[in-house]
């Protein structure tokens, strides 16, 4: 199982998810984005606690994906990047995900789940999900 963590570009995995993926994981500092021993990282920031825009964000998470359905044959544990460090809530990154449809390989973290099912219904008054 791959450990998908939010990063920064400067790959300075000091904090959080990312200093677990650099301890245990593999990752390599200096690396902001991609696959390294059994960790991927996905950016979220440009630099340590400097946010990306959501429309990077939305970039990187699309490259992840496409990595993912070009790798079948390893599994992807998403944690609940750039809901830590970058400041996000899962309202807004979850949908970012579940817009490029279901994925048998990318694993997603419950809290993206609650967004796009209890939270996105109870503020829009319908299945949010639905119109992604």
């Amino acid at each position: 199982m791959i450990f998908v963590f939010g990063s920064n570009l400067k790959g300075v995995h000091g904090a959080g998810a990312a200093a677990f993926a650099y301890s245990h994981r593999g990752a390599v500092w200096g690396q902001g984005e991609g696959l390294q021993g059994d960790s991927y990282a996905l950016p979220t920031c440009s630099a340590p606690g400097v946010p990306l825009e959501l429309r990077s964000i939305e970039h990187y998470i699309t490259r992840f994906l496409n990595f993912a359905k070009d790798h079948p044959t390893l599994q992807f544990q998403v944690t609940a990047v750039g809901c830590g460090i970058a400041g996000f809530k899962p309202e807004q990154i979850a949908p970012l995900f579940f817009k490029h449809g279901p994925s048998d390989n990318v694993w997603l973290p419950a809290q993206f789940f609650h967004a796009i099912y209890w939270v996105g219904y109870s503020q829009h008054g319908q299945d949010f999900a639905s119109d992604l």
